[in-house]
């Protein structure tokens, strides 16, 4: 009788949550991040919004329907890895950015290897390096706020690269413009009190786990206290998790389902190498 038996790929224990609702309620959690961005930079921000999710909600009923596979479109990962993309991006970016970057996103860092679940990366993050690799130039001209002017700015962490901590002094930015997203920056990753609002929301609902954000906010916060400034022990804690995209990418990408350690401990090593590589690459 046991020969006859086989056993299937994992996972064999199933909890209560399906992918559709898991998806959307990320999906949802983000809203409040592009809310302000769209505040923050205006209608262009909603254009390269839409844009991005038409772009992967398209290709992946494209490649399903040429694939013969079930049309699985409600479960909202397209949705999702659209909205994680254009998040990714400036709002002054060619229209046809967010496009190639969802195709890519779909086709390639997707369904390439496998479709959903058997993906090796995050479809939004490897739609963003091909991006920069491809475009440099359109995927690191960002604007400043309507609320300043309209004009192509150096975002704060390009400023402390160039010139250190003592550029930082000519543009006047507070700790509460930095939070508000009151600063040039990816439209979706400016404003830490709405990601927070977000992740918070996710943490209450036990969707994801706190050890991979705490890994990699804290390991790049000491990081770039320790040596980020001018000497040891001069670097700014707050400024380095404010001023780039750390929120946005320790609670919405280093939780990713797929591509993240399923143990706590292993996540918590995930988040803190997450941490040690952003603050080499920074």
């Amino acid at each position: 009788m046991a020969e006859r038996l086989s056993v299937g790929v994992s996972p064999h224990v199933h909890g209560g949550e399906s992918v559709q609702k898991v998806m959307w309620t990320v999906f949802l959690a983000l809203l409040p991040a592009g809310a302000a961005g769209v505040i923050i930079f205006g209608f262009a921000a909603l254009k390269v919004i839409i844009i991005s999710i038409a772009s992967c909600l398209i290709t992946e009923f494209l490649i399903q329907k040429l694939r013969r596979k079930k049309i699985t479109l409600y479960d909202g990962s397209a949705a999702l890895t659209g909205l994680l993309l254009a998040y990714n991006l400036s709002s002054g970016v060619p229209f046809w950015i967010p496009l190639v970057g969802g195709i890519f996103a779909v086709a390639i860092a997707k369904h390439t290897f496998g479709g959903l679940g058997a993906n090796i990366f995050n479809p939004a993050l490897a739609a963003r390096a091909f991006l920069l690799a491809s475009w440099p130039k359109q995927m690191t001209d960002f604007y400043r706020p309507l609320s300043l002017d309209a004009v192509s700015s150096a975002t704060p962490l390009a400023m402390l690269k160039e010139g250190g901590m003592r550029s930082l002094s000519g543009l006047g930015l507070s700790y509460g413009d930095l939070f508000l997203g009151n600063r040039p920056g990816c439209l979706g990753e400016v404003c830490a009190l709405a990601l927070i609002l977000g992740a918070a929301y996710l943490l209450w609902k036990g969707y994801v786990w706190r050890q991979a954000p705490m890994g990699f906010i804290l390991s790049l916060g000491a990081l770039s206290w320790m040596f980020g400034g001018e000497g040891f022990l001069r670097g700014d804690f707050l400024f380095a998790i404010l001023s780039g995209g750390l929120i946005l990418g320790a609670f919405f990408m280093a939780t990713d389902y797929v591509t993240t350690p399923i143990t706590k401990k292993g996540q918590l090593v995930f988040g803190i190498g997450c941490g040690v590589i952003t603050f080499v690459i920074r």
